[in-house]
């Protein structure tokens, strides 16, 4: 035997009905696939399970891989952060002070200066960069890692969306101008969105009104997901912070001339925990999980289909078909266990998401060809021995092809251009997002999310330019923006 199964369930315990009670399918569905575990007594902190955390490494490394490769140097700083530090740019601990988890005590004996779980690591690090850069020849700077945040979230916590310990990556950058730091703003967006192509995901690419950029941040920008229930899920954010920090934390350099002067910085993050929730959101079905082929920690199953006095010879060439699919680099098993039959064998590896099964019976033993399933459509297809790899590799491309397409136009379908109070409600109760126009000001912002029930203003198009046609939807006067509005995780 290849491989042993562990049976997580035979036959889910939970409804298959995403459409019609997205919570309860996304929180079986992280339970019955060995993502997560929310049984941990802590609210707000949940156990990463074998299979779930297996996708997350490939997702950091997707994204390690593409920092790296534009210059961010690796590094990792200490969970805590000292409350002078944190405390030293006052728009940033004003942003954050209600989310703090605070560290008092060491034992029996009171510390003598309190220290906080990183919420965010700007605090933590620009101290050192004041010690690190001197020189222009020190610039650019770029930094990055992957850790767990701790934010003691005061809305309701839901796995993977909004926990009080999750997974990021957050990247930290310092530059001599306020045109390199914009070219950096620009560079690490499109980090961001080479890696959430990769992974088929969709979402609107939207600024920040200034009530509700990062604390500390010139702008800020988002990406926002979509999701089934209607929500936005930000998946990402990549902040130009000006001089704001460097100034309070004295990061300042020696240019050509001799002259000192402050570094510019930008900074950005990448929601690990809920960019996982996006892939399984916006692809997974009635069946489970729909895994892109190269997060997939399997990308290909193999079932033999035994049939009697045939039972040597179909596992024997079950294992050739093994051998040639995993020479040519593809993560594959061959379930050759015991334990269930093939049919619950097909239903356990499409809930766990592996792209692609192979089927082998006594019809393909006599013509010397396999029986291809794709999760993405669970259409069937027949092929030779000798086609067997390419036509793998061929299938994963269409199944990523699919995935960005379906993804792609759900959003489309999803936004809806509202002129009045009463076609806002409408569609934020309709699990839409709303296009409208705004006049930029707060209290119309505070009206909006008033009137449509909890959505509120997300921003403006940072990648598309839209110009207003009519007046602001609330006060009438004419619109400088044309928002998005929607509830958000």
């Amino acid at each position: 035997m290849l491989f042993t199964v562990t049976i997580a369930t035979r036959g889910a315990p939970w409804k298959l009905e995403k459409d019609k009670n997205f919570s309860e399918w996304f929180d079986g569905l992280l339970f019955s696939a060995n993502i997560l575990d929310n049984r941990y007594p802590v609210k707000g902190f949940s156990a990463h399970r074998g299979w779930g955390f297996r996708i997350v490494k490939r997702i950091i490394q997707m994204l390690e891989e593409r920092l790296e490769e534009t210059g961010h140097e690796p590094v990792m700083f200490p969970v805590v952060i000292p409350e002078d530090a944190f405390a030293k740019e006052a728009e940033h601990i004003a942003g954050f002070q209600a989310e703090v988890f605070w560290i008092t005590h060491a034992g029996d004996s009171k510390l003598d200066r309190r220290l906080l779980l990183r919420p965010t690591s700007e605090t933590a690090m620009y101290p050192l960069f004041a010690y690190w850069i001197r020189s222009h020849a020190d610039l650019p700077l770029k930094v990055h890692q992957s850790v767990s945040i701790y934010r003691y979230e005061t809305k309701a916590t839901r796995p993977l969306l909004r926990m009080r310990e999750f997974l990021w990556n957050e990247a930290h950058t310092a530059h001599t101008s306020s045109e390199e730091a914009e070219k950096q703003v620009r560079e690490g967006i499109g980090i961001y969105t080479e890696v959430f192509k990769r992974l088929g995901l969709s979402y609107l690419l939207l600024q920040r009104p200034d009530f509700d950029k990062f604390a500390g941040a010139v702008y800020s920008v988002a990406f926002d997901a979509w999701n089934p229930d209607g929500r936005v899920n930000q998946i990402g954010t990549v902040h130009n912070l000006g001089e704001n920090f460097s100034k309070v934390f004295e990061i300042t350099y020696e240019d050509v001339d001799g002259n000192h002067k402050n570094v510019v910085q930008t900074c950005y993050g990448l929601g690990i925990s809920r960019t996982l929730a996006a892939v399984i959101a916006q692809h997974g079905d009635d069946h489970g999980l729909v895994l892109p082929p190269e997060i997939a920690p399997v990308q290909v199953v193999i079932v033999p289909i035994p049939y009697k006095g045939l039972e040597k010879e179909i596992y024997a060439y079950s294992r050739k078909v093994f051998d040639a699919i995993k020479n040519a680099g593809i993560r594959t098993i061959l379930d050759d266990s015991e334990k269930m039959q093939p049919g619950e064998k097909f239903y356990h590896w499409e809930m766990f998401g592996v792209p692609v099964r192979v089927e082998i019976g006594p019809k393909d033993l006599e013509a010397k060809c396999v029986t291809l399933s794709r999760r993405d459509t669970l259409k069937r297809t027949t092929v030779s021995f000798d086609d067997l790899v390419p036509s793998v590799q061929t299938l994963f491309e269409d199944i990523m092809g699919n995935l960005r397409a379906k993804s792609q136009e759900v959003l489309e379908k999803s936004i809806v251009d509202v002129a009045d109070v009463k076609a806002l409600r409408k569609a934020v109760g309709g699990k839409k997002i709303a296009r409208v126009n705004w006049c930029e000001s707060q209290e119309c912002a505070d009206k909006i999310k008033e009137e449509a029930g909890g959505g509120e203003v997300r921003g403006h198009r940072y990648d598309v330019e839209e110009k207003p046609t009519k007046p602001c939807l609330i006060c009438q006067k004419p619109a400088s923006r044309i928002v998005y509005v929607a509830r958000a995780y």
